[in-house]
């Protein structure tokens, strides 16, 4: 394959995380990114039961259902840390069966 023949970067396939995969990225972030990450997490929780995260090398779409479990744990002996946790449990499609 040539240079020629190579899409250009943008248009290159990011691998789909998908059911069944276990899958962990950890990031260190300045405290605006991860502010603006919370924000845009946030729109997505508040207006559906569906979210995407998205880097250039992958795409995560969750479809989730409820209760949503948020967890903050408040450590403030030695050097203080606050740790905040959401969990989402993964939506099922299934139906319950029928009643005759």
């Amino acid at each position: 394959m040539s240079d020629s023949d190579t899409p250009p970067e943008s248009e290159t396939e990011r691998t789909i995380i998908r059911q069944g995969r276990d899958f962990e990225q950890e990031y260190r972030l300045d405290a605006s990114e991860a502010g603006e990450f919370l924000i845009r997490l946030g729109e997505q929780l508040r207006d559906g039961d569906e979210l995407t995260i998205v880097t250039d090398e992958w795409e995560l779409p969750f479809a989730f259902g409820e209760p949503v479990e948020l967890e903050i744990d408040f450590e403030g002996v030695g050097e203080p840390e606050l740790e905040i946790e959401l969990e989402l449990p993964g939506r099922t499609d299934e139906t319950a069966p029928d009643v005759r």
